[in-house]
């Protein structure tokens, strides 16, 4: 028993300052993503809002899906190392990347097929990428137009996401485009020589328009908005293709040319007025070549894990890439990245730079520009948040002491070589 406590019945106002009710929020976007503290979060509220073939196509990988649970993976096994007495009371996340200041330090990576993801689409995700002073790249299999893209996002930084085709005027028509356009950067895109194996596609019968099946047609029953507005918005228009009605594999296969080499690379460059990235390297030989021959940067990156199954991990390729090509040249990094402290590792690794595509796409059928907003800032916060905890004041000042990369997958020893008889 406690002896000694005084006790007395509560005031009647010292309950009515504890009874202190938040206003009810009407807006059930606004509830919902309100609810949303992380990226995961608004991949929750993502699959429940989009219809299964659509968010397979989003959320998927080639194969056994090994390339992108690596990728994530490789970033939960780091450790990070904060400075003690090192005040940081406010703090610095901007950065520069190909001669301009970026708020923060990563943009949106070129995503294909974005308004079936969410009827808003890209312009929702150029518009909260030039609201948010980060740059924003449309996909040659983008949903929007060029032009559209630079009014949606017209006082802030468009790069564009170039495949090189089989019918090579048409990607040489999209480059004028985007450079009459405004867009500042291309971004050649050099590991997609042919379609992945993207097994949720192909068990999911996802078409390019969707097809209406009974399958499909159980699946809307309990998602009406997004048929509502996937039929009363306008048709989709993709910048590339011709024709459409395919799986997207097949799309690809018809659209792609496997025989891309160094020499399409010199074209494109004297084609392009602007800075000029190869995305997809996988190697530290190629990021070594790319840098010799005078490209402005690179970006490590295994498609989002989406091409070939078992690629390198680009975030545990970033440290080696970066000793191999020196401190002044442009490497970026993408996939697996779904929170700020990801981004920070890449920083303090040696990346300049960092890309999301899955992480966008989820706020983006969470919620439209708003769930797009809402990704920013939760990648803000966890930037932020992190640097701070770090005791560090700006990007600059993290480095490789900060960071230290857990091993999970280490190759074996060289093994002698085997005659076979």
């Amino acid at each position: 028993m406690m002896s000694g406590i005084q006790r007395q019945f509560p005031k009647p106002a010292e309950l009515l300052e504890l009874m202190q009710f938040k206003k009810p929020e009407l807006n059930s976007r606004t509830r919902r993503l309100g609810k949303a503290l992380t990226i995961d979060d608004l991949r929750i509220i993502a699959k429940r809002r989009t219809p299964k073939a659509a968010f397979d196509y989003t959320d998927g990988a080639a194969e056994g899906e090994l390339s992108l649970a690596r990728a994530r993976q490789a970033f939960k096994d780091i450790e990070f190392h904060p400075g003690i007495l090192a005040p940081a009371p406010s703090v610095d996340t901007s950065c520069e990347v190909l001669g301009a200041r970026s708020a923060l330090p990563f943009g949106i990576a070129p995503t294909g097929f974005t308004r079936l993801m969410q009827t808003e689409g890209e312009v929702a995700g150029a518009g909260a990428a030039g609201a948010a002073g980060i740059p924003f790249t449309l996909s040659t299999l983008g949903t929007t137009s060029i032009e559209d893209v630079r009014a949606a996002n017209p006082d802030g930084r468009n790069w564009f996401q170039l495949y090189v085709m089989r019918e090579r005027e048409i990607s040489y028509g999209l480059a004028r485009r985007a450079a009459d356009a405004g867009f500042d950067t291309l971004m050649f895109t050099v590991d997609t020589l042919i379609a992945g194996a993207r097994l949720r596609d192909k068990r999911n019968g996802f078409s390019i328009p969707p097809q209406l099946t009974l399958g499909t047609i159980v699946n809307a029953i309990p998602r009406p908005w997004w048929w509502i507005d996937f039929l009363t918005t306008p048709t989709l228009e993709f910048a590339s293709l011709s024709s459409t009605g395919g799986t997207v594999g097949e799309l690809l296969n018809a659209a792609m040319d496997p025989t891309i080499s160094f020499a399409d690379l010199d074209i494109i460059r004297e084609l392009w007025p602007g800075k000029i990235l190869v995305k997809g390297v996988q190697t530290v030989a190629d990021s070594v070549r790319l840098r010799d021959v005078g490209v402005d940067g690179i970006v490590l990156s295994n498609h989002g894990g989406r091409q070939l199954d078992r690629a390198p991990i680009p975030f545990h390729l970033l440290p080696k890439v970066r000793a191999a090509v020196g401190e002044d040249f442009t490497v970026m990094v993408d996939t697996g990245i779904m929170n700020g402290a990801d981004i920070v590792a890449a920083v303090a690794l040696g990346a300049d730079f960092t890309l999301i595509g899955r992480a966008y796409l989820y706020g983006l059928m969470a919620g439209g520009r708003e769930g797009v907003d809402k990704t920013i800032e939760i990648l803000r916060t966890e930037i932020e948040r992190t640097m701070a905890l770090l005791g560090v004041s700006s990007l600059t000042e993290l480095g490789p002491h900060h960071v230290t990369q857990l091993t999970r997958l280490v190759p074996l020893p060289d093994c002698p070589s085997v005659q076979h008889t």
